[in-house]
């Protein structure tokens, strides 16, 4: 009886759209969301609490940067930065430190940089640009949430329990616990994203491309609605010629650290209070540091 009326609103154009960017961005996302939680366990069971206060710095301030910089040796996206960075909080690095490596792994790890640079091959300062402008935003992000009061709008991310267990069991429990709660956070930003996707204009982006000011807000406004993995980034970015390469920038800095799946999976992970305060203080900074490096770089 509801098989036509189904059938023929699956075939509609908008639907369509609908679901080829909700598949496109679980898939991309997925994997990398595997490699987070897989990190994120063995983490949680092999690495000892004591390797962290060796690694870091005592001092959060000293801990941030070194944190930041070590995102860039971790070849992941946003999906795989959120479940690592909340196994760290669980381990005791500090929150600001988490949340600098949370920001920076996504942006200036290898693959990402290696992958700008192959979509710009016309523009190679992007590279630099790109790793300058979001180390840069990570690391001012974790300085922030280490003034007095920060911390404490952090939910630590819960983990039920695998004492008693053998390092075996305790690690692919600690897999499907994560993998079933980071997951859904993943699906509903997915649907977010597509949602948003199907009914923005492609026209209001023509009309933005010719102001300068409002092209890189459109553009960064973009990065946040499409969820794009930060592997693949760089690439819509390049065929966005109509853009300058400032706008372009912001794209590529706001993208990783702020969009619709990101805030679903660390609203998720940390607490929504915490992701509604930073995610549009990392959007701001983002946007204000991609516009100053642009000016400088580009």
């Amino acid at each position: 009886m509801f098989q036509d009326p189904v059938r023929r609103a699956l075939a509609a154009p908008v639907m369509q759209s609908w679901m080829t960017v909700f598949v496109a961005v679980v898939l991309q996302a997925l994997p990398f969301l595997v490699l987070g939680v897989l990190l994120s366990a063995a983490i949680a069971v092999f690495v000892p609490p004591s390797f962290f206060a060796r690694a870091l710095p005592k001092r959060p301030a000293l801990a941030v940067p070194v944190a930041g910089a070590a995102g860039a040796v971790l070849p992941g996206c946003e999906c795989a930065s959120v479940p690592v960075a909340g196994a760290l909080v669980r381990r005791g690095v500090a929150p600001a430190a988490a949340l600098a490596f949370l920001l920076s792994a996504p942006a200036i790890n290898p693959v990402v940089l290696t992958a700008t640079a192959v979509a710009f091959p016309d523009a190679p300062e992007m590279v630099l640009a790109r790793f300058v402008a979001s180390l840069l935003v990570a690391c001012a992000m974790g300085w922030l949430w280490q003034r007095p009061g920060r911390a404490d709008r952090l939910r630590t991310p819960s983990r039920s329990s695998y004492e008693g267990q053998g390092r075996g069991p305790a690690f692919w429990g600690s897999v499907r616990h994560d993998v079933t709660h980071a997951g859904g956070f993943l699906v509903i930003g997915a649907m977010a994203a597509a949602t948003l996707k199907a009914v923005v204009p492609a026209e209001w982006l023509r009309a933005a491309a010719g102001h300068p000011v409002l092209s890189v807000l459109a553009l960064a406004a973009l990065a946040v609605l499409l969820s794009i993995c930060s592997e693949a980034d760089a690439f819509v970015a390049a065929s966005l010629t109509q853009f300058s390469l400032t706008a372009r920038l912001a794209f590529l800095v706001v993208g990783p650290m702020v969009d619709l799946k990101l805030f679903a999976m660390q609203a998720g992970t940390f607490g929504r209070p915490f992701a509604l305060r930073f995610a549009p203080a990392t959007l701001a900074l983002a946007v204000a540091v991609s516009a100053l490096t642009g000016a400088v770089l580009l």
